[in-house]
């Protein structure tokens, strides 16, 4: 994990390309990118949005771009300026560094499982995405995969107990949370078959 304290945004320039990033949460995306060199020259947009229905964050694809071939694909990271709890909100860049990370590298994640579909993929997954909750369970899956396999192990732990455990969050939230992710122990389990299979290489 990087100090907060001692992040210099120029030791990422190499993960900025054809990226739209807040400054206020700059550190936090910079850090996420950095776990996936795959993503370094694929666009991503990051736009602080002020209510995004029933989530926090969101990746989705440009839908101008869907048509113009993979490797032509743009993407954007819908983020929820506010984070709202139960009887108040405050600013996302308020939620510990940690667990912005481990928020971002999950939706980066989702970007790394888009961008290994075509555009056929890309329409099947719309659809599942909307009418199957074994669906969403499985794309959840897919993404927090993506995010162990590529070194965010502990902050997607980190970010997954935050919410589960948040005496201020909705109840509702944390129960959706439950039903349609993997748990912290689903994470530590996979944490451990990589580097057991890390160790058998």
């Amino acid at each position: 994990m990087v100090n907060q304290n001692q992040f210099n945004p120029g030791d990422f320039n190499h993960v900025r390309e054809n990226k739209k990033i807040p400054k206020v949460i700059e550190s936090e995306i910079l850090q996420a990118l950095s776990f996936y060199p795959e993503l370094q020259n694929v666009p991503i947009d990051f736009v602080f949005k002020q209510n995004i229905k029933k989530s926090v964050m969101q990746a989705q694809p440009r839908i101008e771009t869907m048509f113009s071939g993979k490797q032509n694909r743009g993407y954007q990271i819908n983020i929820s300026a506010l984070f709202k709890l139960t009887n108040t909100a405050i600013p996302i860049h308020q939620i510990p560094t940690d667990i912005l990370i481990g928020w971002i590298g999950h939706e980066l994640g989702h970007i790394m499982d888009y961008h290994n579909r075509n555009i056929f993929g890309m329409i099947r997954f719309g659809f599942g995405y909307l009418f199957s909750t074994k669906y969403i369970q499985q794309a959840e899956k897919v993404a927090d995969t993506f995010a162990v396999t590529h070194g965010l192990g502990s902050y997607i732990i980190q970010t997954k107990n935050f919410i589960l455990n948040h005496a201020d969050l909705p109840e509702k939230y944390k129960q959706k949370i439950a039903r349609l992710y993997l748990s912290p122990d689903d994470i530590v389990e996979q944490v451990r078959l990589l580097e057991a299979q890390r160790a058998a290489l």
